[in-house]
């Protein structure tokens, strides 16, 4: 793989093979046979064509073409597709040929029956993406999330110092810190979960005109509705163009980079966190860190996922923004467009496995968590005034950021000694002489 263009099928290879079964070139054919075979079959029921009972029995071997499809039957097609220079009607004639092989020649002109390419393309790639997503996508992710939340149980009694704007805040606990991302990957997995993956079939221009015109008596909107229904696993769109409006994929492709944004939140926080010491890393025998420096143990697969994370969202985005618009009845735009799903999966797949990698080298720094909280007392600063205002304190916050703003130490020394010359009751100094940096830490 030293030759290829792409690190994916280069340097990644061997992190995003899985995905080779949906979106290669080898998948993409494949899925059309499918759609092929599965339109004949349908048609058989109707019944067109008419074929008698022997003939019937041979389904299981039209099956069979697909359930044993071969790279050597992809490149026969591709052979076939340097002759027509047409992918689509290449699968057509390759399918004539299979069928002279099983004696049902006489029935070959009903492959692809009055069908477009798009019939074929805008019900084949949304299959195979279905079955990407929940075959290999939503394993990964969900794996992705459950380690995550295990590591926020590990970590639910772990209080730290919160940062916001980058500076010391009210004190959090370092597995609720993970717990919110647990949430919201899950509420983007449920979101991806129930996008309906929607199929164009409809002929020509949509409206089953060589259909109708070849057989009026038949309900060619019911027997399409059903069949991209039943054979295909799929929801046909009502109303399209010659090609699928792909609303749907645009909603698809959205949700999967708003995981990804989610990710690269989480592995920016990790990053920092390793920066500042809350974590460690294990060493790896024989690893290096840098070529220069010795020492370092560098956060590289929370860079290398965040990287991953980030060409795919761009991909993403250009699918979602550009598949939905086409001049007229249809351009070739999204053609060229679809070809290239399988790369932002290619880079997402990546990414998640650097997460997990990165994640399981994580060693918690619960010293240093410590020592930032015991040089912040100034953060227990919001805790004193609330209880100051539920006892009608004049001004308690001006009294506070008179204490604490823009100090550079603000110790226990100095909130303790604060506390003491309030003018409020004994029992009140109490409460507020127990409260600590590490034990204001609220509920969740």
């Amino acid at each position: 793989m030293l030759s290829a263009i792409s690190p994916i099928d280069g340097r990644y290879h061997a992190k995003t093979k899985e995905l080779s079964d949906y979106f290669s070139e080898y998948a993409l054919i494949k899925y059309r046979v499918f759609v092929e075979i599965q339109y004949f079959i349908a048609l058989c029921k109707v019944p067109l064509p008419q074929l008698n009972e022997f003939d019937l029995k041979k389904m299981d071997a039209l099956n069979g073409i697909f359930d044993n499809f071969s790279l050597d039957d992809a490149q026969r097609i591709k052979d076939i597709e340097r002759v027509t220079n047409h992918d689509v009607k290449a699968v057509e004639y390759f399918l004539k040929e299979e069928f002279d092989k099983l004696d049902l020649s006489e029935f070959k002109e009903f492959i692809h029956f009055a069908l477009t390419s798009q019939d074929v393309n805008n019900t084949a790639t949304p299959l195979s993406l279905k079955l990407a997503i929940n075959e290999v996508y939503v394993p990964m992710i969900t794996t992705l999330k459950d380690q995550i939340n295990d590591l926020a149980e590990e970590w639910k009694t772990i209080p730290m110092l919160a940062r916001t704007h980058g500076q010391p805040a009210s004190p959090t606990m370092l597995g609720k810190e993970f717990k919110v991302f647990v949430e919201r990957l899950e509420v983007q997995l449920d979101a991806i979960k129930a996008i309906e993956i929607k199929a164009k079939f409809g002929g020509a221009t949509g409206n089953f005109n060589a259909h109708h015109v070849a057989y009026p008596n038949i309900n060619w909107v019911k027997f399409a509705n059903q069949f991209v229904s039943d054979n295909l696993g799929l929801s046909r769109s009502q109303y399209t163009t010659q090609i699928a409006h792909y609303d749907n994929l645009a909603a698809v492709f959205q949700a999967l980079k708003r995981i990804n944004t989610i990710l690269i939140d989480l592995c920016r926080d990790i990053w920092t966190y390793i920066s500042m010491d809350y974590f460690k890393q294990k060493v790896i025998k024989g690893e290096v860190g840098s070529s220069a420096m010795p020492h370092k143990v560098n956060p590289i697969d929370f860079e290398n996922a965040e990287g991953n994370f980030g060409l795919a969202n761009a991909i993403f985005t250009h699918l979602s923004d550009k598949l939905p618009v086409s001049r007229l009845q249809r351009d070739l735009t999204d053609s060229t467009v679809l070809r290239n799903i399988g790369v932002p999966f290619g880079h997402t797949i990546i990414a998640f496995k650097s997460v997990e990698k990165g994640l399981k080298k994580l060693l918690l720094n619960e010293p240093k968590l410590y020592a930032d909280l015991e040089a912040n007392w100034m953060v227990v600063a919001e805790a004193i005034q609330n209880i100051l205002r539920r006892e009608g304190f004049d001004k308690p916050y001006e009294a506070l950021k008179e204490l604490t703003r823009g100090k550079a130490v603000v110790g226990q020394a100095d909130i303790h000694a604060f506390i003491q010359q309030l003018a409020v009751s004994d029992t009140i100094k109490e409460e507020l002489l127990v409260i600590t940096p590490h034990n204001y830490v609220g509920v969740f």
